[in-house]
């Protein structure tokens, strides 16, 4: 997955019992003490970013501390060496003296990083990522602190992808805005295994703009071309910044400010969440002649490829973007787009699957966290119909799961009974002869399994709250 990069509280709860080792002595390093927390209001308070930037910067101890704090709230899994995220105090208490050093030597060579495929959404192929290791993440973590703090107030405002205070649902709703003005036609730009194509050269030269320290530089570009291990075999990356460590979304951001500035330079109206960018125009026509100009700057100032067959220049309404659509009306509102519920009635469709034979109450509260966070991303959705239909549709679904764990007739005789049903109605429901799924959706095993049943066993409502 990709690691978000953008500003949270920082788990102190969890800091404070796993000390990090962070504060120098002057025999070697120790911890700081439970509680004690750096002053670090003179790190945010840059006069003269570029001179900052330094490799004396991201060993600070103070900015070390936030690192530390950020990569063990996120947890996430062990590197290519097996070390999971609990160690890293342990491992930094005995290794931090030869490491700052190695990074202020410019000397620090990261580990591999380890090579995991999970699937894209919609099954459409499958995604790279590269975990690197805990110790790797800490650094690139206080390296990212670094560089945030100098490329980020120059970036974009029609950026929103991992950028502190921004999100999708900005994204989502500046590109409402921008249909609303009358721009009904969207240049949908999407750019080829962004992840896997990025030019190192192309993205070091934009580095290179704000960071002078060589050292700094060169330890950037190490993570860069840090080998894949893949069947315990390491390859040599020359392009690409997999997904899965802190420094990939910042440097994508940095690489895309070019496109940005382009986009603001010829006057466009254009929203982009990391390598999902779209225009929006008021013609067909404009809309091609963007599609083009674009492409070949895209194509020959920073050396990515347009996917032709997934970009297009069509209407709001047809295209997607961030899992979000638009209705067609002349005062357009949010909704969310068909692609995004169709894999969120797979998905549910292979926890339901999983759900037979089991107890239906725990199987309910099972289903609570993968339905609140469907709700908080797309509960902003101004069309509202689609969240009812889905209510109906779980609510069957946890009927079909009852008719079935109950299988014979008899059994679901004496099941409708009991949840209220008089004997004439439950023999006639139960022996009725029809499949499972008619039946989840018949008047009496709604009479039997209400709506008020499955909200007092917790059942999550989609529904948003008015």
């Amino acid at each position: 997955m990709t690691e978000r990069t953008q500003t949270s509280k920082p788990n102190v709860a969890r800091a404070a019992n796993s000390p990090c080792p962070v504060r120098e002595a002057a025999d070697g390093i120790r911890t700081l003490p439970t509680g004690e927390r750096p002053n670090v209001t003179a790190i945010a308070e840059v006069s003269e970013p570029e001179a900052d930037v330094t490799m004396e910067a991201v060993v600070e101890r103070g900015n070390l501390w936030l690192a530390y704090q950020r990569v063990v709230s996120n947890k996430g899994a062990a590197g290519v060496d097996g070390m999971p995220v609990e160690r890293l105090g342990d491992h930094l208490r005995e290794h931090w003296p030869r490491l700052k050093g190695e990074l202020l030597e410019g000397d620090y060579r990261p580990s591999p990083v380890r090579g995991v495929e999970i699937p894209k959404p919609g099954g459409k192929g499958m995604r790279q990522l590269g975990i690197p290791t805990v110790a790797d993440r800490f650094i690139q973590q206080a390296v990212h602190q670094v560089l945030q703090r100098v490329f980020e107030p120059g970036f974009s405002e029609s950026s929103f992808g991992f950028r502190p205070g921004r999100n999708a649902h900005q994204a989502v709703r500046q590109a409402r805005d921008y249909v609303r003005e009358g721009r009904r036609w969207v240049v949908d730009l999407d750019l080829e295994k962004f992840f896997d194509r990025v030019n190192h050269d192309v993205l070091m030269s934009r580095v290179a703009r704000k960071v002078k320290d060589k050292r700094l530089l060169r330890l950037i570009r190490r993570f860069l071309q840090a080998g894949l291990m893949k069947e315990g075999l390491a390859a040599q990356r020359m392009e690409g910044t997999p997904q899965g460590g802190p420094l990939s979304p910042l440097l994508s951001n940095i690489l895309l400010d070019d496109l940005d500035k382009e986009l603001e330079r010829r006057g466009h109206a254009f929203c982009r969440y990391a390598d999902d960018c779209n225009i929006y125009v008021r013609s067909e026509a404009a809309g091609e002649r963007v599609m083009v100009s674009v492409t070949r700057f895209l194509e020959g100032k920073l050396r990515l490829k347009v996917n032709a067959d997934k970009s297009a220049v069509a209407r709001p309404w047809v295209r997607k973007f961030l899992g979000f659509s638009v209705t067609w009306e002349r005062c357009s509102r949010l909704r969310v787009a068909k692609e995004a519920v169709k894999r969120f009635r797979e998905k549910l469709r292979e926890k339901f699957r999983s759900g037979r034979g089991r107890n239906v109450r725990a199987f309910v509260e099972e289903l609570g966290p993968a339905l609140r966070g469907w709700k908080n991303y797309f509960g902003v959705a101004e069309a509202k119909g689609i969240f009812e239909e889905l209510d109906r549709w779980v609510r069957r679904r946890l009927r079909l799961l009852c008719w079935r764990q109950w299988k014979w007739p008899r059994t679901r005789v004496k099941k409708l009974m009991q949840l209220g049903l008089d004997e004439k109605t439950a023999h006639i429901s139960a022996f009725n002869g029809y499949g499972p799924w008619r039946n989840s959706g018949a008047r009496h095993l709604n009479q039997a399994l209400p709506m008020k049943l499955f909200e007092d066993m917790g059942l999550v409502s989609l529904c948003p709250v008015t």
